[in-house]
């Protein structure tokens, strides 16, 4: 079986460095960048599986980066990654037709979670009080 491929896109290199030591052992992280802008150019060439994004990144942010992808006809599964646990950062985050939303202090048991999920079609939303999800959704 050949390993997802996962385009990662964060303004912070040390979660870049984080995230992609998180999904080395189970996906081959094909592409890594710093921005929104950079993430479209990325997706078009590289054409991944699943883009992992965070939502907070300058100029275009995460979910207007989504948002244009989608509109592009972009296959790649989305997942988000974020530190918002506001219930309106996630329905934003779902419109956008992903089908993730990790919130940050959960990546190491989530992260991996949500992209499985998402390959097969499934939500996958981070356990949070604040966003309303006592429990993971799957």
């Amino acid at each position: 079986m050949t390993r997802a491929r996962i385009l990662l896109a964060d303004d912070h290199k040390e979660m870049r460095d984080r995230v992609e030591e998180l999904l080395a052992p189970e996906f081959d992280v094909v592409g890594v960048v710093g921005g929104g802008r950079e993430l479209l150019t990325a997706e078009s060439e590289i054409q991944p599986d699943v883009c992992v994004v965070d939502i907070s990144m300058p100029i275009i942010c995460g979910i207007e980066a989504a948002n244009k992808l989608k509109v592009g006809g972009s296959k790649a599964k989305i997942i988000f990654m974020t530190v918002h646990e506001d219930p309106d950062f996630l329905q934003a985050a779902l419109d956008t037709g992903a089908l993730g939303y990790v919130v940050k202090s959960r990546l190491a048991t989530d992260l991996c979670k949500a992209i499985r999920g998402a390959l097969v079609g499934q939500l996958f939303v981070s356990a949070s009080r604040r966003l309303g999800t006592d429990s993971e959704h799957s």
